[in-house]
């Protein structure tokens, strides 16, 4: 009888152990060889270093005390079948949320499994369109990206409301990356009164753009928007530059990053606009607020990695103090608390530029959605990573598709 008081007494212990941990593991699976690994390190240095900002206060602040983070970093390869198959083993390790991908096919795939097997998950790439309506997301998934459409109808908006520009040509990239923002584009086309009169579309990979860029001059719109990303813009902007198509239309590469940018000569990034995630040097910018705090957060990134942070770095960063605010506001690890501790409020929640919320789809909205900058040419360069002018941003609810486009 003894015994069995004892084991049972042991067994509650356990219990009441694993349920009040002082160290949990979360996972951070990123595509860190292949094609997109220089995207993904810096995902990888955004989610670390929010573990480390957790964990220096203390670590979590639970009911039972403190708990410390350790962040489990994988690597997914950007390959479906590795990538679901090393989430399924961190799920069986314990961890008690995942984010990640690069990758978004990948990220939707993983959002399946989450479908049926609850977790918090923050993917931290941009997600089709498709991938937000109604009943697609699992409740427990929450996106600190938007979606290609955003990034085609800021670009849009930028071009037509901003430089002034009625005539557009678009180039986009043959999957739902380039189809979306396409989409995106001629929304924004339509609502302020431009016109979409050329459009061409290339696969990813893309290496030789001459005949299509034959095509953009001979269309003479006034701006010319490609949705290339990573490697297919460098060798875009590279053969804008090599024609001189600048000194005929207004050049707009849709999205934009700092490890892309530093790839691009300075003469081919000089004078080409963009959209940017976040930027690090707001210090001209006119939201004083936002240009502190990202500031601060250039400071602390700096100090760490050396170099400033880049947009998705702050994606991933933005990903896991969310995760671990929920936790927090949650009192618990549970899936559907934490859900339901982030959608409180109105799903209200500030980051490093600025205030955002979440949103019925479980999309951040940001008071900065975007920012909009110019490229700097070699003569206006300070350092190695003075790449951008910032010229203003976009943001707010209107930015997004409408929850009604998107079946709620």
């Amino acid at each position: 009888m003894k015994k069995l008081l004892a084991l049972l007494l042991c067994a509650a212990l356990g219990q009441a152990l694993a349920a009040d941990p002082t160290k949990i593991k979360v996972g951070i699976l990123l595509p860190l060889t292949g094609t997109f690994a220089a995207v993904a390190e810096t995902q990888r240095d955004g989610a670390l270093l929010a573990v480390e900002v957790i964990n220096k206060k203390g670590g979590l602040s639970m009911p039972w005390g403190k708990v410390q983070v350790e962040g489990v970093v994988e690597d997914d390869e950007a390959k479906l079948d590795v990538g679901v198959r090393r989430y399924r083993y961190m799920a069986s390790e314990g961890v008690k949320g995942v984010g990640g991908q690069t990758f978004a096919p990948l990220a939707y795939a993983i959002n399946a499994v989450v479908q049926k097997e609850p977790m918090p998950y923050f993917p931290v790439c941009v997600m089709s369109k498709d991938a937000y309506m109604k009943g697609k997301l699992a409740d427990s998934t929450f996106s600190t990206a938007y979606s290609p459409w955003t990034v085609g109808y800021m670009a849009g908006r930028a071009a037509v409301q901003t430089l002034h520009k009625k005539k557009i040509f678009f180039l986009a990239r043959a999957d739902s990356w380039g189809w979306d923002m396409r989409d995106g584009v001629k929304a924004a086309a339509a609502e302020f009164g431009a016109e979409v009169i050329g459009y061409d579309e290339v696969s990813l990979g893309t290496s030789e753009y001459t005949t299509v860029l034959q095509k953009v001059k001979a269309a003479k719109p006034d701006v010319f928007i490609a949705s290339q990303f990573g490697g297919d813009a460098v060798a875009l902007l590279k053969q804008v530059q090599q024609m001189g198509l600048a000194k005929e239309m207004t050049i707009f590469s849709a999205f934009m990053t700092n490890v892309v940018g530093k790839a691009i000569s300075p003469e081919a990034l000089d004078g080409v606009y963009s959209m940017h995630y976040f930027y690090y040097d707001l210090s001209g910018f006119e939201d004083k607020e936002a240009a502190k705090s990202a500031k601060e957060f250039t400071d602390l990134y700096r100090a760490k990695y050396k170099t400033p942070p880049d947009a998705y770095a702050v994606i991933a960063y933005t990903a896991y103090m969310e995760m671990f605010r929920g936790f927090e506001v949650a009192k618990s690890f549970e899936p559907a608390k934490v859900s339901a501790a982030l959608m409180a409020n109105k799903g209200a929640f500030n980051t490093v530029k600025g205030p955002a919320a979440w949103r019925e789809d479980h999309v951040a909205t940001y008071k900065h959605a975007a920012f909009l900058v110019k490229g700097k040419g070699p003569t206006t360069r300070k350092n190695e990573w003075d790449l951008f002018t910032v010229m203003g941003s976009q943001g707010g609810d209107s930015v997004l598709p409408s929850l009604k486009s998107l079946g709620y």
